[in-house]
């Protein structure tokens, strides 16, 4: 059978990106990138009763994907075009991969980032010899400013995802997928704008097809930031009028144009997580697998654990999910990880109204020793709105085990005649 027959038997073979494309762009990448590890998650296969591995690209050049996407792009520039350099605009990790590009060709590179912006982010940029500009107080701001700069002097603006360059750079990571495992039939990964789903759709959909199966492919976006379920159910881009999340790398408001053409074609599903579900993957990827995740790149383990492959019935054995980026702030990691604690049961706040009498609080102290929890904080008030004269409020913060053993706990002080009020 020729090339040309079996390029017609694929699927998206209209699509303005194929998978000769990504194969072209793997080549272009060979030395540049590292084919980052899979691991064997062996605590996801208990929870889903299949083989799990983790792609994880949080141990990539830069810190995530973006740099397959980033320096295939510009090394097809022309000669002339690098000379007047390049321009782009990010909060983080296009930043990096961009910056880091650059400095791989030669090219000289302006960074808009928004003031800001989490210190470890700006100096990895800066590191890879970007000419940083701190403009807005968001990335729409730095975005339009970078735009500007480019109209003005000529510098080629590198767009984070809709390009078909970078989305046939971003698409390398899923023929490394199949080349780690190869029967993997289920692949799951995070959503912001498009460029890394589409470009692995394109790889895995036609190369499984090539190889005479099929492969189930699911994105995932934070609820809080999800253009693409509205856009594909009106089948046109449906813009948000604003995005909240912690999964700072996939609060995209829009969907690229030239992304959402493939994914509507080649993707099978796209779903939603909370923000208290990827506090609680991002913990249990560091606990369980000791890999240091940034929260848009632990939504599609969320995912997992949310169980949406049953709400979807689909029939896994072999999964992916791809850790897309690692590049977490400090100050953010620790926010989130004490939300991951309380949502997951583990870290608990009760507030208990006592009597203000010597003893009072030893009393409350044997209980909660009783139950094995450990308090790490305690916060008393005899002045309140609600206080009666001989009464004292009282906030207790411990650590627990989990939702059973948090139970036990409050169940104990109920047993002795308190009242706790859990506080989130």
């Amino acid at each position: 059978m020729t090339e040309t027959v079996q390029q017609q038997e694929l699927p998206g073979k209209d699509l303005s990106v194929q998978l000769s494309d990504v194969r072209a762009a793997r080549d272009l990448l060979s030395g540049v990138i590292v084919d980052t590890p899979m691991e064997h998650s062996r605590a996801l296969g208990r929870m889903l009763n299949a083989t799990v591995h983790l792609k994880a690209e949080n141990l990539q050049r830069a810190g995530s994907f973006k740099v397959r996407g980033a320096y295939v792009r510009m090394a097809r520039l022309s000669d002339e075009e690098k000379a007047r350099g390049v321009v782009a605009a990010s909060a983080g990790n296009h930043a990096q991969g961009v910056a880091l590009a650059a400095k791989k060709l030669g090219i000289r590179a302006t960074i808009y980032m928004p003031r800001g912006v989490a210190l470890p982010k700006l100096a990895a940029t800066r590191d890879h010899g970007a000419e940083v500009v701190l403009h807005g107080s968001n990335v729409d701001e730095a975005l339009a400013e970078a735009q500007r700069f480019s109209e003005e002097s000529g510098a080629v603006f590198i767009h984070p995802f809709n390009n078909t360059d970078v989305v046939a750079g971003q698409g390398t990571l899923g023929l490394e997928i199949l080349d780690q495992q190869p029967e993997v039939d289920t692949v799951i990964m995070g959503i912001g704008g498009g460029g890394l789903l589409a470009g692995s759709a394109v790889a895995l959909k036609q190369e499984a097809a090539r190889r005479g199966r099929d492969i189930t492919l699911i994105g995932v976006q934070a609820e809080n930031a999800a253009a693409y379920p509205p856009s594909l159910a009106a089948d046109a881009l449906v813009p948000l009028q604003g995005v909240r999340t912690i999964a700072d790398g996939i609060a995209v408001g829009r969907p690229g144009e030239i992304p959402f053409e493939i994914i509507k074609e080649l993707v099978d599903e796209v779903v939603t997580v909370s923000e208290d579900a990827i506090a609680k993957a991002l913990i249990f990827l560091m606990e369980r697998s000791k890999l240091v995740v940034e929260p848009a790149g632990a939504v599609g383990v969320a995912a997992l654990m949310e169980g949406k492959l049953d709400e979807l019935n689909v029939e896994a054995n072999n999964i992916v999910a791809v850790l897309s980026g690692g590049n977490i702030d400090p100050m953010l990691m620790l926010r989130v990880i004490q939300h991951g604690l309380s949502a997951a049961d583990r870290f608990l706040t009760v507030k208990l109204m006592l009597k203000d009498r010597p003893g009072e609080l030893a009393i409350i102290s044997r209980i909660i020793a009783d139950t094995d929890a450990n308090v790490i904080g305690v916060d008393h008030s005899r002045i309140g709105g609600q206080l009666s004269m001989g009464d004292v409020s009282i906030v207790i913060n411990m650590e627990t085990k989990g939702q059973e053993h948090s139970s036990l706990v409050l169940n104990s002080l109920r047993g002795e005649g308190y009242e706790p009020l859990v506080m989130n």
